[in-house]
């Protein structure tokens, strides 16, 4: 990538976090409901110091901190820069203000952009690897943005809009689908990502992996047929569910996805356009692995593994430029459009979990340093999810994606396609 390319792409990135932001107050700003919820100016805040943390200070000599202490406050994970602030804190902060987070950007940002153009020539091909993962990582954080900001509003009582304009429901009128499933001959093939341009180090090495025969559900699991699910009684049926799931919904009370809302037996479904009637058409969301798993067990069927999603993914060419992702400005998934060989909505809307463990491919080897931090400790209890979803930038997937979560997390766009074997 060429220096001004890089430049240009740096400065898209940038703006887009703050653009995010532009149209909460000052007070949506702050709030951390739970855990797992950052507050939105810690987003804003965390991503700047991660400049300054992987290249600022390292490239600068005698560089200016803008503040010594975001070290402590803005680190998230990284052990390699020392302590931090424990993550459910993060929203008990004051300061720094909103205001300060964003003069933080400024700074961070006229910094960055004079180190892209003083970077020798020698140096320039690692310099800029290195820049390009930094920006996927604040797109990652626009993601977690987008559905942090979700989670915050709809724990207030009025449940306001984030935005009135968006595109919820404006798409084109859903095609005919036929309820099938497609078949896949499996077998041995190479998976992982094979490409010359950027990728996370948890998706490879490229490696031969084998599967049997198998079946993908053509389309996702809609609205419609989960409320089926929960009418059928399925959240007080312990035959449907995991041991730990079955805990899970008894212990958070959990009885219909998150966001869902019950009136007098018929439900709506909070938005970040507001509230709206459950469009029964639309992919299910907001769903934990427990409940896509207790779902494919109640249907008769089972989640596909990540090989074989990535198979299928493969042999019908999945391609980001068909799916309804951030870009598209609606930030809701929808009903389903044209089929990729066969296949609906592979990418886009929602992620789709898989049965696979997160766990490192034959030949990972973490990389040294702090960016060893970002993935490879992360390899263990938690479940792959693949193909992006309506809050997701489109230049920032591919069918390589390895995304992966805790089996009880349902604040992000998760959903279901079905699978089974072959017989």
């Amino acid at each position: 990538m060429h220096r001004s390319e890089l430049n240009a792409y740096y400065q898209r990135v940038r703006r887009l976090s703050e653009n995010i932001c532009r149209p909460l107050a000052l007070e949506d700003c702050v709030p951390q409901p739970i855990a797992d919820i950052s507050p939105p100016k810690w987003h804003l805040g965390h991503t700047s110091w991660f400049y300054e943390a992987v290249f600022l200070d390292e490239r600068i000599p005698g560089y200016t901190f803008f503040n010594p202490h975001y070290k402590f406050v803005l680190n998230s994970y990284y052990d390699s820069f020392g302590a931090r602030i424990e993550r459910p804190l993060r929203g008990t902060l004051s300061r720094p203000t909103v205001k300060e987070i964003f003069t933080y950007r400024a700074y961070i940002d006229e910094q960055m952009t004079q180190l892209i153009e003083d970077v020798e020539e020698a140096g320039w091909a690692d310099f800029a690897h290195l820049l390009v993962l930094a920006l996927n990582h604040e797109q990652q954080h626009q993601e977690l943005l987008v559905t942090d900001l979700k989670y915050i509003l709809a724990c207030n009582p009025e449940k306001p809009a984030y935005r009135q304009d968006l595109a919820i429901g404006k798409s084109a009128k859903p095609i005919e689908l036929s309820d099938r499933f497609v078949d896949f001959a499996g077998g041995l093939q190479q998976i992982g990502w094979q490409g010359t341009g950027f990728a996370y180090d948890n998706e490879g090495p490229p490696h031969q992996a084998y599967t049997a025969p198998y079946l993908l559900h053509n389309r996702l699991v809609s609205n419609g047929e989960y409320l089926e699910f929960i009418r059928d009684g399925a959240y007080r049926d312990f035959r449907h569910w995991l041991e730990d799931g079955w805990k899970a919904i008894n212990d958070e009370g959990w009885q219909a996805p998150l966001y869902w809302i019950e009136n007098e037996g018929e439900y709506c479904e909070f938005t970040l356009g507001g509230l709206r009637p459950l469009d029964l058409q639309a992919p299910v969301t907001h769903i934990s692995y427990y409940e896509a798993e207790a779902f494919a067990q109640w249907a008769g069927k089972r989640l596909p593994t990540e090989i074989e999603w990535e198979m299928a993914a493969q042999q019908v060419g999945a391609d980001p430029a068909d799916g309804c992702f951030f870009d598209d400005d609606r930030l809701h998934p929808g009903p389903p459009g044209a089929a990729q060989g066969g296949l609906h909505q592979l990418m886009g809307d929602v992620w789709e979990w898989t049965g696979s463990a997160y766990l490192p491919y034959p030949g990972y080897r973490r990389i040294a340093g702090p960016l060893g931090e970002y993935n490879g400790k992360f390899m263990i209890n938690q479940m792959v999810l693949r193909g992006g979803s309506c809050a997701t930038s489109r230049d920032h997937i591919r069918p390589t994606y390895r995304n992966f979560f805790k089996t009880d997390k349902r604040w992000q766009f998760t959903g279901i396609r079905l699978a089974e074997d072959l017989s």
